[in-house]
């Protein structure tokens, strides 16, 4: 039998009935209780303490001694478990029980929960309390009644009151239950409450009333540990994840096992029994923990005790109380949430008005301590509806926010917050600014949303009155004129560029070529003007930015038009794979078609049309752009000259967006469309798409041959429709054209001249023609103007017609130019014979050479260099010293010098 050591302030030790020995009378007894996962019933994992301390109670109780017993603990816990086992094991011992259980929604209803505990029962006569709750003569008599009828009962039998969460229990039925603990004490009443020690409102006078008490006991119920989940699980599964996840709470452990059952317990799923669990726990645990508890799921990683007090609309010491109570039920760790799934619960719990309210708070108050910009726009931006307005103030730590984003390679989010920080509005300038800055930045994911952006900028700033500052300043003109060029619009930008002169004082090299181009008379004579080792300046110096892709991309195009169109590979090839790293796809597209472009320009036909359709790849639309007209370029001239006409017919069938004939890129497209119909025999609509070509370029005053010849395409299919008078002009302009002087501009004229002009020149025309190809080094037109050279010596009847017609044929075999090879010699068989992929047999071995392989190997073998192997069989040296590569492997052998001399002699296995 447990025995009382009374003290200063009197009190009991509650232990069960064992040797454990007796504490002093401030000794708190502290037991952990929970919920089993197993059986029909609820019991307690740890009974044995909690039991046995209520065994002692209850026994003494029945020789004759009042007791009392808080059972205090977090939401959660097993409070509730514990006063049903009180019950049950009074009922069972004899005793007669009277429970309650006490609830938020009732606390204002007097004497509610006294009525529950009296409930059935005779001899009881409750009195309707005074309203202003205050203990009158009556109420006094009542109390004294209540007591004496309850002492009457135990001298039969114990009587044991159970209340459970007495801590919403009403004024008034408290006072019954502290007259009680005061009057009753030498009757054997047992009563047992159970309760939160963090509740915020306790009341502390019951409280230090009960503690006053010599027969008062205190038992504190604590989460599960490690061993107890443990025991719980029954082996069947690692302790450690529900463990860490439920942090022991019993509630939320039961229900994580219940909704993974024998899987992981690693997935709650939202809306599922764990967040219903988590839900239930705040609700219960009082409105200031609720609302701690929210805020600490907004706030994030960026939560701390202290924040979370100055968000609470609460007094500071109950909102420390509140993170106390959320700890101590284990929903929270320090301000962490143990699992995203609690933390989502609550977020969802909040609904989206009281969710935006926080994350608006959240953000001033991050603001207010200095936190990044990027922290604060990101609470700025979940406050915010779709169409919900913003705050002007909020608009430069937006931008902010946006340009560390970009830094850090996140453009789509950084759009998101631009966005956001044009809703918030503000005065004319910053939002052109903004604008201006979107239709930069989505350029770097999306190319056609660019467009759109920067359509509707211009329009915007077109309506726009004289100084009302939608126009921008100098600077945003100047980078209004660089996206411009960048897309193609030439005439805008031409349009533009005539307004503002100026250059920045200290402009670094790619700010001053933008300005170059800006100022221009035309932007793109300055691009394709730009010398070669000016632009290889800049493309050393310049890394790819939002500022700096314009000049770049100018630089490329510079190139591609150049004498070294080869360059133009290299550097794009190394920008292609910048963007690839910046995982930037419009910047992606936009390289690529550049890089494809350049390997069109050599002759690559399989390399551009892979290039272009990584380009189309890349884009989130495969149309509706004047942008998507550029690869799609690419692809249909490549798809026509390896002979892939349904291919190339295909996407000539496409519907051209409406912004085509105001963009570059659209009279690229135009370009191919024309030289697809030329090649599938439609000469008349060829003719069509040259001559529009030809006159946007004029209207525009951007007629360059060095970008898109329209003149000689013109001639090509006037000389299909037997028009030779009306060809011969259109050559002779071109040239006549500055352009001309360029390798790739005469050579093409000078092809054309020969068929159109007198046939006694044609031969000499088109050897000079084949001379400046070479030099430009576009294999496919090289092999074209061979191809007719060949053909003008046949007909004059020299012997080097047919070698020059086989090394035609060869070429544009080597460029997979199918449709070429076609025209060249449309007998030839494009599948090479078996003589002419004979095993060559050198030092190391034998292996199967290709064609081409083989007569730069028998070159080679004859002593000439890589530069004179490349002159005479049209190539560039870097085709060379590809092929002499593939060479030494496959006949195992590490230099020239050990070429064996039985290779068949270039011109006998020529096709």
């Amino acid at each position: 039998m447990a025995g009382r050591r009374p003290g200063a302030a009197g009190g009991f030790l509650l232990r069960p009935r064992s040797t454990t020995p007796v504490g002093t009378p401030s000794t708190l007894t502290r037991v952990r209780g929970g919920v089993s996962m197993t059986g029909a019933r609820v019991t307690l994992v740890g009974r044995d303490a909690v039991i046995g301390a209520l065994d002692t109670a209850l026994a003494e109780c029945s020789e004759g001694r009042a007791r009392i017993v808080l059972a205090e603990g977090a939401t959660g816990c097993g409070k509730s478990a514990l006063a049903d086992t009180a019950a049950e094991r009074a009922r069972a011992a004899g005793a007669l029980v009277l429970s309650a259980v006490a609830a938020p929604e009732e606390r204002q209803v007097a004497l509610g929960v006294l009525r529950q505990l009296v409930h059935g029962e005779e001899g009881f006569a409750l009195p309707v309390p005074a309203a202003d709750g205050s203990t009158a003569p009556a109420r006094v008599e009542a109390m004294q009644a209540f007591c004496s009828r309850l002492r009457e009962l135990s001298a039969e039998r114990p009587v044991v009151l159970v209340v459970d969460d007495v801590q919403h229990a009403d004024g008034a039925s408290l006072q019954y239950l502290r007259y009680l603990a005061r009057h009753a004490r030498s009757s054997a009443v047992l009563t047992v409450l159970t309760g939160s020690p963090h509740a915020e409102d306790l009341d502390p006078v019951f409280t230090t009333e009960l503690m006053r008490q010599p027969h008062f006991g205190r038992l504190r119920l604590d989460r599960l540990g490690r061993d107890e989940v443990a025991a719980l699980l029954g082996g069947l599964r690692p302790a450690d994840g529900p463990h860490r996840i439920s942090g022991g709470n019993p509630l939320l452990l039961r229900a994580l096992v219940e909704e993974t059952g024998d899987g992981p317990c690693e997935t709650p799923e939202p809306g599922g029994p764990f967040a219903q669990a988590v839900t239930t726990c705040l609700h219960r645990s009082g409105t200031t923990a609720l609302a701690a508890a929210r805020v600490a799921a907004v706030l994030g990683e960026r939560a701390t005790p202290e924040r979370v007090v100055r968000l609470l609309d609460a007094p500071a010491p109950a909102g420390r109380r509140a993170l106390t109570a959320l700890e101590a039920a284990g929903l929270l760790d320090g301000t962490r949430f143990r699992h995203p799934a609690a933390r989502a619960a609550v977020l969802e719990d909040a609904g989206p008005a009281a969710r935006a309210d926080l994350h608006r708070r959240a953000a001033r108050l991050l603001r207010a301590d200095g936190d990044p910009a990027t922290a604060v726009a990101g609470h700025l931006l979940a406050a915010a509806g779709d169409d919900a307005p913003g705050d002007p103030a909020d608009t430069e730590v937006l931008r902010e926010a946006a340009e560390e984003l970009l830094a850090q390679g996140d453009a789509r989010a950084a759009t998101e917050l631009l966005e956001l920080a044009l809703r918030a509005g503000g005065d004319a300038l910053a939002c052109h600014g903004i604008r201006l800055r979107l239709a930069q930045v989505t350029a770097r994911f999306d190319p056609a949303a660019a467009e759109r952006r920067l359509t509707d900028l211009l329009e915007t700033r077109s309506a726009a009155a004289p100084g009302s500052g939608h126009g921008g300043h100098g600077e945003d003109t100047r980078l209004l004129i660089g996206l411009l060029l960048s897309q193609g619009r030439l005439a805008e930008a031409a349009a533009l560029a005539a307004r503002d002169t100026t250059v920045p004082a200290g402009a670094s090299t790619a700010e001053a070529a933008e300005a170059a181009a800006a100022t221009a008379a035309s932007p793109f004579d300055t691009t394709l003007d730009t010398p070669a080792a000016v632009s290889e300046r800049l493309l050393q110096s310049t890394r790819l930015t939002d500022a700096t892709v314009t000049p770049l991309t100018h630089a490329i195009r510079s190139l591609t038009a150049s004498d070294h169109p080869d360059r133009a590979v290299t550097w794009s090839r190394n920008l292609l794979e910048e963007a690839d790293r910046a995982q930037a796809p419009g910047w992606t597209s936009l390289f690529a078609t550049l890089h494809a472009e350049a390997l069109l320009r050599l002759g690559d036909l399989p390399g551009a049309h892979a290039h272009a359709t990584t380009a189309l790849q890349a884009l989130p639309e495969r149309t509706g752009s004047s942008f998507h007209c550029a690869p799609t370029a690419v692809l249909i001239r490549a798809c026509s000259a390896m002979g892939r006409f349904t291919e190339a017919s295909r996407l000539t069938d496409r519907q051209l967006p409406p912004r085509l004939p105001a963009g570059l890129h659209g009279l690229s497209y135009l370009r191919a469309r024309g030289l697809h119909r030329l090649a599938v025999n439609q000469p008349h609509a060829a003719l069509a798409d040259f001559l529009e070509t030809g006159r946007l370029m004029a209207a525009w005053g951007i007629d360059r041959p060095a970008h898109l010849p329209w003149r000689t395409d013109a001639a090509e299919a006037l000389l299909r429709l037997g028009e030779a008078r009306r060809a011969e002009q259109l050559v002779l302009e071109q040239l006549a054209h500055p352009d001309a002087r360029r390798p790739w501009v005469r050579g093409a004229s000078l092809r054309l001249r020969a068929l159109t002009g007198e046939p006694r020149q044609r031969a000499a025309l088109l050897g000079q023609a084949v001379e400046e190809l070479h030099r430009s080094g576009d294999r496919v037109e090289t092999a074209r103007a061979m191809g007719d050279l060949g053909r003008a010596l046949q007909a004059e009847g020299s012997a080097k017609g047919n070698t020059m017609v086989r090394n035609a044929w060869n070429l544009a075999k080597d460029s997979e130019a199918t449709a070429l090879c076609r025209e060249i010699l449309p007998d030839a068989p494009l599948t090479p014979p078996v003589r002419d992929r004979a095993p060559a047999t050198g030092a190391g071995g034998s292996a199967t050479l290709s064609g081409s392989e083989q007569r730069v190997a028998t070159l080679a073998a004859q002593g000439l260099t890589n530069r004179e192997i490349s002159s005479k069989l049209f190539l560039t040296v870097s085709t060379v010293e590809q092929h002499l590569t593939r060479v030494y492997r496959k006949l195992q052998i590490t230099s020239r010098g050990d070429l064996p001399m039985d290779l068949a002699p270039v011109g006998r296995a020529a096709f």
